[in-house]
């Protein structure tokens, strides 16, 4: 693996001699621009406009163009004359959880390698504490003419210094979201919830490929072989304007669904999200006098159903007289 800058680890006292690697490569099929009408390689030359002529590289130098038009030549002496601490140094400022850095800063990963076996020793108590502590070092690296931030953690057992971007170069994102209030039924978010637990069984990020990228290489190889060039149906293209969110969100989640046929059904849809009913409206409180009209009628019921009470244990009480009348009468002599 080819070393892309070579330095040291300021760490307190410690210092730790590292070699940094590039820890991602892309795999973009290598394009050039050609003649369309003979394929003929078209090329950039550095042109001149006051003189209106080709010069070579060695007389190449950065200038700045201000606002009102003047432009300023700075040669490689005024570059390198600007005070650069972070040349060969990667200062560690401090220690934070990862939480505190927002990913929108993250730019470009580089593998951290010692430079010679001593400086085995102090990159193991680096990395262990690193692991220990749960946290990451921030630090600032200058790289090529530019000096940036840049976070300390730990990947696979290897120190990885990840660059990034001044926390002032991250934009606001103002104005972006949708204004105003939003509301989102339980229901509906009980059922995009299950559609991402239905989306994320058995995901395996390392079966992720660029569909793109294949299908390029294989036009390629297509024309290099004179033969016709492959065509794949298209996507269909994407709804712009949800109507039913809750039958957009059922849709998908069927689909999903079918796509990890292991799933139960019991979970393809939540308990609680089917629509919900529309409120009943509340009955209004009846006037006083249906009211009162109400209370006679079960006044009435009540004083009647008394009166039926007392008439019972009379018929029951004189019954019991009767028969105890008839116990007491002696049986004539036959």
């Amino acid at each position: 693996m080819q070393t892309t800058w070579k330095g040291t680890i300021s760490f307190g006292l410690v210092s730790i001699p590292v070699h940094l690697y590039s820890a991602t490569q892309e795999h973009d099929v290598p394009l050039h621009q050609v003649h369309a009408k003979d394929g003929g390689r078209v090329r950039m030359k550095r042109y001149c406009e006051r003189e209106e002529k080709e010069v070579p590289y060695a007389e190449i130098a950065k200038g700045y163009e201000s606002p009102d038009g003047r432009t300023v030549t700075l040669s490689d002496e005024d570059l390198a004359d600007l005070p650069l601490p972070s040349k060969k140094i990667i200062d560690v400022l401090a220690f934070v959880d990862a939480t505190e850095i927002d990913p929108l800063m993250f730019s470009k990963a580089y593998y951290v390698g010692v430079a010679d076996q001593a400086a085995a020793k102090p990159y193991a108590l680096l990395r262990d504490a690193l692991v220990e502590s749960g946290q990451i070092a921030v630090t600032k690296i200058a790289l090529r003419t530019r000096e940036s931030p840049a976070v300390l953690r730990v990947h696979d057992g290897t120190l990885v210094l990840q660059t990034c971007i001044w926390p002032d170069e991250v934009r606001p994102a103002a104005g972006i979201a949708p204004e105003g209030e939003v509301t989102v039924r339980p229901q509906e978010l009980k059922m995009a919830r299950s559609l991402m637990a239905t989306l994320s069984e058995d995901f395996d990020l390392t079966q992720l490929h660029d569909d793109y990228q294949q299908a390029l290489q294989q036009v390629i190889e297509a024309r290099l072989q004179g033969v016709e060039v492959p065509h794949e149906e298209e996507a269909g293209e994407a709804p712009d304007n949800v109507i039913d969110l809750m039958e957009a969100l059922r849709s998908s989640l069927r689909q999903a669904k079918d796509a990890h046929p292991g799933r139960s059904r019991a979970e393809e849809e939540p308990a609680g999200a089917e629509e919900e009913p529309e409120a009943e409206p509340e009955e209004k409180p009846a006037p006083r006098k249906r009211a009162a009209a109400k209370k006679t009628a079960a006044t009435k019921s009540s004083t009647a159903t008394k009166s039926t009470a007392r008439k019972t244990t009379a018929k029951t009480t004189t019954a019991k007289k009767t028969t105890t009348r008839n116990s007491a009468t002696p049986r004539k002599a036959s």
